[in-house]
């Protein structure tokens, strides 16, 4: 059944009468994997991918990749410090990775300050937290394989002396 993960991964606005034709199964089959997967987590959430450049009106909220190096605990590794971090309202994704920094982060606020007090105030001041290196996000070309169309753009008109 993991053609079933692979077409709502692809749009979650699927239907199971469209997945169940998709792959010749029985609608009712369908219903119970989709059931199951949400019923066991597999399935998180259902959700849609927005392109803030298109939302008029819209006020963006300031997105931060911020990678963090740790200490690890003893006893629990990486995970208790993660768990720590992660439940932090202005994170919205955590990982564990490879490479020069143990955890990337993406953060949200509502301005550069916002994220920078976050860091400085809460994020840098834990105890295991041994540096941190934040970027911010200025420009989406594409988020979860969408690529997204770009906003017509204002013309300018001319101006002659």
């Amino acid at each position: 059944m993991e053609d079933v993960l692979e077409i709502l991964m692809n749009d979650a606005r699927t239907t199971p009468e469209e997945i169940a034709k998709m792959i010749k199964k029985p609608l009712a089959t369908v219903k119970k994997q989709i059931k199951a997967y949400e019923q066991d987590g597999t399935i998180v959430q259902y959700k849609a991918i927005v392109n803030p450049e298109m939302v008029e009106g819209n006020q963006h909220l300031v997105r931060a990749l911020i990678e963090v190096s740790i200490t690890p605990q003893k006893d629990v590794g990486f995970d208790h410090i993660a768990e720590r971090i992660y439940k932090f309202s202005e994170v919205q994704s955590c990982y564990l990775v490879s490479g020069s920094y143990d955890l990337l982060l993406i953060v949200e606020g509502a301005s550069i300050q916002t994220v920078a007090e976050f860091v400085s105030s809460k994020l840098s001041s834990m105890e295991n937290v041994r540096q941190t290196s934040t970027h911010f996000l200025l420009k989406k070309y594409k988020e979860d394989g969408k690529v997204f169309k770009v906003a017509p753009r204002q013309k300018r008109l001319n101006i002659t002396y």
